[in-house]
């Protein structure tokens, strides 16, 4: 059983940056793929930015490619989300998850993830 806990979330005004981590225990970090996913209110939970095991191959979602960056350290057990040149549109709650399936072709589907930290709210203010 892998437990995720997010931290960095908060209030920041357009343009601005933040730095979201997310914190892996119970299980061998390596063995999963990551994912960053946010949520807003009445809307379904949506892709965000992908890593693989390795941390080589990233993906991210056209609206934040560009901005946003992932990047992983396994020796941590930490998954990380930089992200710059915020938008009010990039307002949500931010979930990171593991697969230990992941793959690239499902990287984005966010019923292949088997488990899910409790999520940390970005609000970016205009």
């Amino acid at each position: 059983q892998v437990q995720l806990v997010e931290s960095g979330g908060g209030l920041v005004q357009a343009g601005g940056s933040l730095r979201l981590s997310c914190a892996a225990s119970g299980g061998t970090f390596s063995n999963y793929g990551m994912g960053w996913f946010r949520q807003t209110p009445g809307e379904e939970r949506e892709f965000v930015a992908a890593i693989s095991r390795s941390g080589l191959r990233t993906y991210y979602a056209d609206s934040v490619k560009g901005r946003f960056t992932i990047s992983r350290g396994n020796a941590e057990n930490t998954v990380t989300l930089q992200m710059n040149s915020l938008k009010p549109e990039d307002t949500a709650v931010y979930f990171c998850a593991a697969d230990r399936q992941w793959s690239s072709g499902s990287y984005s589907m966010r019923g292949e993830y088997d488990y899910w930290g409790q999520g940390t709210q970005v609000t970016v203010s205009s």
